[in-house]
């Protein structure tokens, strides 16, 4: 019989500093293959890799807030607004 430890703190960390499975597949069709870059909080995001390393930056509130916003923002073709 196999004793299971505790569930490891690192990895419960690293758990909770990813981001979710849906918001993963959604972020990766929104950036692949695009030309107009997604603006959140006055950045532009052209890529997945760019768009999860600034959420991955952020608190869990303020990445579901950035996250909808980059929803949104590809939703709408990312028109920038002065």
């Amino acid at each position: 019989m196999i004793a299971f430890a505790a569930e490891d703190p690192a990895i419960t960390e690293e758990r909770s500093q990813s981001l979710d499975r849906p918001q993963r597949r959604l972020l990766r069709r929104i950036f692949n293959g695009r030309t107009v870059p997604v603006f959140v909080d006055g950045r532009p995001f052209l890529t997945y890799k760019e768009a999860s390393r600034y959420l991955l930056s952020l608190a869990h509130d303020d990445r579901q807030k950035a996250f909808l916003d980059m929803r949104s923002g590809a939703a709408m073709g990312s028109v920038i607004e002065k």
